[in-house]
């Protein structure tokens, strides 16, 4: 009997897309996956007429014919079962360190979604055994580098594909590294031994690219909620103005994410005590905040734009049977570009770039705090004894250290092509690798607003005996009883930080204000 690992729910997986919600849910919750009985009677109908030109005397690249530039060797009947096996090893070529778990489920679903389609002529109980694999919490070891993004994500899923025939390395359920004959013993599951056609159907997709957008992107939109929390502690804590995020101002530049961002910030500082201190024109001598206070919403919502955007190119390739050759509805065999990620690859490059700003304003923000000259009437870098203690001098070094990193992994990598296989294949995406680099950039990201949130709490409790917002007072308190301590002499502030990280991470920032505000966009 297959060992499962634990659930929440079931995915069930059929002709059509699967969602967002779906890929985080087998990625990262375990949620076991079921193919719908339309796909599974879809796929027996393709295998038939793939079965049916394993025997014509025509070659038909993928059944009876080598693959990219050896493509013209006609293969015996004799020879295609060895064709198949040897196609999956010579591809499982990758290298580097193991790739996370997350990201190697979400490839394996994303296969599995395109399998269900019935649009690659794979055999139902290939399609079943990869299902079993999945939910037995079975994990090939992918590696980091191998993947050109064209055509899709060979290397990847061809480790997957290796463990699908009982070779190579996997990870079981609990994280063990051991050979995949012996996790597939112990779950109960049978090798596959491929047929005609199943080698190029397992490893020809953009699977891995696409998972890793759909959990960035995840990811990105609930960060983008984290990035209007402490942009409005960090404008309340700096003495700025809410007077800028009014309705009626951004209503005169009609851009969607900057009017979700604007509408957060003022619900965020809705009846703040330390806002109301200096409402009075003529108390206030400042005309204008700095642009990284002022123009929170307009770089925020350009943000949130850009991933919306990335979304719907995500949701288009979540809709897309992605294999080559592809049998067509109609039972045509034919051959097609459509594994190249070019699509993929320029919005995971997009994402890295928008994330970098969005760092690179929040540490804006941070290190205005620190500095006498800017920070209205706060002690140098927030330090109880200048001199003695040194603050958060260093923190805003770990953001800036951060943020310069962040800017370097912006670089594009979809303007970069090499060519592969005897020039066949002269022009790939390497959407794969902007993928892996827009990872780095997402967790540097929650760790820049993780050090904001730290330094504009610790200027918010230096404000007393004036209040701030109920919603970003609740926030403060959540992080101090999470174990960030109230300001006082300097101690060792690492933990601190990570701290803050896992709040940030977890959702819990994003939780507290929301008990206060409601729903923020």
């Amino acid at each position: 009997m297959t060992q499962s690992i634990a659930t929440t729910h079931t995915v069930t997986v059929g002709t059509g897309p699967v969602s967002f919600d779906d890929v985080v849910a087998v990625a990262r919750h375990g949620a076991a996956v079921v193919i719908a009985e339309e796909s599974l009677a879809e796929v027996r109908r393709t295998r038939s007429v793939i079965e049916a030109l394993a025997d014509d005397v025509i070659p038909h690249y993928g059944v009876s014919t080598g693959f990219g530039a050896l493509a013209t060797r006609h293969i015996p009947v004799e020879l295609r079962a060895q064709l198949q096996r040897s196609l999956v090893r010579s591809h499982a070529a990758g290298s580097g360190p193991e790739v996370e778990r997350e990201v190697v489920r979400a490839l394996m679903l994303l296969r599995i979604s395109t399998l269900a389609t019935g649009r690659t002529g794979i055999r139902e109980e290939t399609l079943q055994t990869y299902v079993a694999m999945l939910n037995a919490g079975i994990t090939p070891v992918v590696h980091e580098y191998g993947s050109l993004g064209c055509s899709g994500d060979l290397a990847p899923l061809s480790h997957c594909a290796l463990a699908l025939m009982g070779e190579g390395v996997v990870r079981d359920v609990l994280g063990e590294r051991m050979a995949t004959a012996e996790a597939f013993a112990a779950a109960g599951i049978t090798p596959v031994e491929l047929r005609e056609k199943e080698g190029l159907a397992l490893i020809n997709g953009t699977d891995g690219m696409l998972g890793q957008l759909v959990l960035a992107i995840t990811d990105l939109r609930a960060l983008l909620t984290v990035a209007d929390i402490t942009a409005a502690m960090s404008v309340e804590g700096q003495l700025g103005t809410d007077d800028v995020f009014a309705a009626d101002l951004h209503a005169l530049r009609p851009q969607p994410g900057q009017a979700k961002s604007a509408e957060n910030l003022r619900n965020l500082m809705r009846d703040s005590g330390i806002r109301e201190s200096h409402r009075d024109p003529e108390a206030c001598t400042r005309v204008q905040d700095a642009y990284s206070l002022r123009c929170s919403p307009q770089v925020a919502g350009a943000v949130r734009d850009t991933v919306e955007y990335a979304a719907q190119v995500a949701g288009f390739e979540l809709a897309s049977a992605v294999d080559n050759p592809v049998v067509t509805p109609d039972g045509r065999v034919e051959s097609n570009g459509n594994f190249h990620g070019a699509p993929v690859a320029y919005v995971l490059d997009f994402l890295a770039i928008v994330a970098a700003d969005l760092a690179s304003i929040s540490e804006r923000r941070t290190d205005r705090f620190l500095d006498v000259t800017r920070s209205h009437g706060l002690n140098a870098f927030l330090a109880d004894d200048p001199g003695v203690d040194s603050g958060h001098m260093i923190a805003q070094y770990t953001q800036a250290a951060i943020v310069s990193e962040m800017k370097r992994l912006a670089a594009p990598a979809s303007v970069d092509s090499i060519p592969s296989s005897a020039m066949q294949e002269d022009h790939v995406s390497m959407g794969w690798s902007a993928a892996r680099k827009l990872r780095r950039s997402v967790d540097g990201l929650t760790r820049v607003l993780a050090v904001e949130l730290l330094t504009a709490a610790r200027a918010l409790d230096l404000r007393a005996p004036l209040e701030p917002a109920p919603a970003t007072a609740a926030v403060v308190r959540a992080l101090r009883e999470a174990g960030a301590p109230a300001p006082g002499t300097d101690r060792f502030l690492a933990p601190e930080i990570e701290t803050a990280v896992q709040l940030v991470a977890s959702g819990a920032v994003v939780s507290a204000a929301e008990a206060v505000t409601g729903p923020l966009s």
